[in-house]
C-alpha cells in the first residue's frame, strides 16, 4: 500500500517540477524578447541598469588603439611561424620560468 502511495507522490512531484521547468523556460524566453530602456534607472547609481548604460557608452580597452580610437581591423591576425622558431621561443620561456630555476638547483 505504501509503495503505491510513494509512486503517486513522486509522480505528482515530478509533474509539478516539469511543469515549473517548462513555465520558467517560456517566461525567460518572453523576458528575453522584451526590450528594456537603457536609462530606466538613471536616478539609482548603485543599480545594474546604471552600469549597463555606462558599459555601452565606453568600449572595452582592448578595442582601442594607443591613441584611444576604436580599432576597425580584425582583432585576430595569425601569421605563419616556423616550427623551429616557435620551439625556440617556447624553450626560452621554459628556461626563464621561476619553477625551472628551482628544479635545476635541486638536481645539482
Amino acid at each position: 500500500m505504501f509503495h503505491l502511495l510513494y509512486i503517486l507522490a513522486f509522480t505528482v512531484l515530478a509533474f509539478i517540477a516539469v511543469s515549473n521547468l517548462i513555465r520558467n523556460l517560456v517566461m525567460f524566453s518572453f523576458d528575453r524578447e522584451k526590450p528594456y530602456p537603457a536609462n530606466s534607472s538613471a536616478g539609482k547609481k548603485g543599480s545594474f541598469g546604471y552600469y549597463a548604460s555606462k558599459r555601452q557608452s565606453i568600449p572595452h580597452p582592448e578595442l582601442l588603439d594607443n591613441t584611444g580610437n576604436i580599432i576597425k581591423e580584425p582583432l585576430l591576425v595569425m601569421r605563419s611561424v616556423n616550427v623551429d622558431d616557435a620551439r625556440e621561443k617556447l624553450d626560452a620561456l621554459y628556461e626563464s620560468s621561476p619553477g625551472q630555476k628551482i628544479e635545476r638547483s635541486e638536481e645539482a
